[in-house]
């Protein structure tokens, strides 16, 4: 809008302030507005930032907690004693340093440590791109000698990052099992206006060693033994059916995902989660062009916003009337599994387009639909 001489712009009281800021600074804040106080780490891009934006906050406030540890292995294991603890803590890293961290990884997972790690994926193998990546996928929420209970978010944007950083928080706390958020160097070094609110209903945290709250000043503590080492066989079945049961039980109240779309009877569903996800939108959108309704195509767009637990009963209602599924990632076929395992007996056809390492663009995907 042009402003003539003389004129004046107002702004409305009301309308929400929003910050220009950057993923990695994003992480941070939103980490803050949990409730965090402490963040172990090593630097690895792209998720260096987030440690050295940690590290400004922790040079102006007495109440905070960072460390630069020696490697991703002693990071994870001290976030691990620090939540014990009953602090708020987090760590982020990134490829190789996300399979360092596996070990303690799998013992937050094992003993239901609430743990929150923030995954700035890189292509692979190894120490592939650091950029565009969905190749982290399979790595987060399945890796370690577990089973996989663990619950990994993936927004698709910076509002959504800030978002469900502070969710990741107040599930890990709730629920008592480790969260993951997957984003990309590319979220991670975006800058964009997103509305940092201040959020509601924090889920507080507390000392996990103790089995109840020291009463009366009384000197006598109540401790408990959190172990994932078994002396028998039977033992760790029962540690195993323990956890399997506990995720089972909270699987619905968590899970998320989106439908978009402009048709009312779409043929094509596209599944796709984080980045990519939002080209799909943008291909949706673009759809209002004359050549490309033409091709007479109807697609939705299905997001899982939660990969684990994933979230099946969502996927499968929205397969009414879908001719075809057209599955988008920037990784080679680890989306594509989950989908599968999710949709069992299904028999529409699948096609993928699986871009590893790789950024995927509207005009790619208007392309592959038409």
């Amino acid at each position: 809008m042009m402003l003539k001489k003389g004129m004046r712009l107002f702004m409305n009281k009301n309308m929400p302030k929003k910050t220009l800021i950057t993923g990695n600074e994003i992480v941070v804040k939103s980490a803050l507005a949990a409730g965090a106080k402490a963040y172990f780490g090593y630097p690895i891009t792209p998720a260096t930032e987030i440690m050295t934006e940690w590290d400004k906050e922790y040079e102006q406030r007495k109440d905070l907690i960072f460390l630069q540890t020696e490697d991703e292995m002693s990071a994870g294991f001290a976030m691990i004693g620090s939540v014990l603890t009953g602090i708020k803590t987090f760590t982020a890293t990134s490829g190789p340093g996300n399979i360092l961290m596996q070990d303690a990884f799998a013992m937050a997972e094992a003993m239901r440590i609430p743990t929150v790690a923030i995954i700035g994926q890189r292509g692979g193998p190894s120490t592939g791109s650091v950029i565009y990546s969905q190749q982290e996928l399979t790595l987060t929420a399945f890796g370690g000698n577990g089973e996989g209970y663990r619950i990994v978010y993936s927004p698709t944007n910076l509002q959504e990052l800030y978002d469900h950083i502070i969710k990741a928080f107040n599930t890990a706390w709730k629920y008592k099992f480790p969260v993951f958020v997957l984003t990309d160097g590319y979220t991670l070094k975006t800058r964009a206006l997103v509305e940092l609110t201040k959020p509601k209903n924090i889920v507080k945290s507390y000392p996990l060693v103790l089995k109840s709250k020291i009463r009366n000043n009384s000197k006598e503590s109540n401790y408990q033994n959190l172990n994932n080492t078994f002396a028998t066989e039977e033992q760790c079945y029962q540690a195993n059916i323990n956890l399997l049961n506990a995720f089972n039980k909270i699987k619905d109240k968590i899970t998320e995902s989106e439908i978009y779309s402009l048709s009312k009877n779409p043929k094509t569903l596209i599944i796709a989660h984080g980045i990519v996800a939002a080209s799909v939108k943008q291909a949706i959108n673009d759809s209002k062009n004359l050549a490309y309704r033409q091709a007479g195509r109807k697609v939705k767009l299905f997001r899982p916003i939660t990969l684990n637990p994933f979230p099946d009963k969502n996927l499968k209602k929205n397969l009414k009337g879908i001719k075809k599924i057209i599955i988008v990632e920037s990784a080679a076929n680890q989306l594509l599994k989950l989908v599968k395992e999710n949709i069992y007996g299904a028999k529409i056809p699948i096609q993928t387009y699986c871009r590893p390492g790789l950024g995927i663009s509207p005009e790619e995907i208007i392309k592959l639909i038409k």
